[in-house]
């Protein structure tokens, strides 16, 4: 089955590292990054899809981020 997260976090080495993670536990990229601007906080927020195949069938119980 094919597993899809998409992480999010503030423009930050924090955001990098999240990615950085996960794509250290087997998961890949998938389509280019987003960013969007919060005008209210002041602060830029960024978003990254990734994809994991892995074995078993699809539940909603999965958690994603024990992958």
């Amino acid at each position: 089955m094919k597993l899809y997260r998409f992480i999010t976090n503030v423009d930050s080495s924090e955001f990098c590292h999240r990615v950085t993670e996960a794509l250290n536990k087997g998961w890949e990229l998938s389509g280019s990054p987003s960013l969007a601007y919060d005008a209210t906080k002041g602060e830029t927020i960024c978003g990254q899809a990734v994809t994991k195949e892995v074995d078993g069938d699809y539940s909603r119980d999965i958690k994603l981020g024990d992958y």
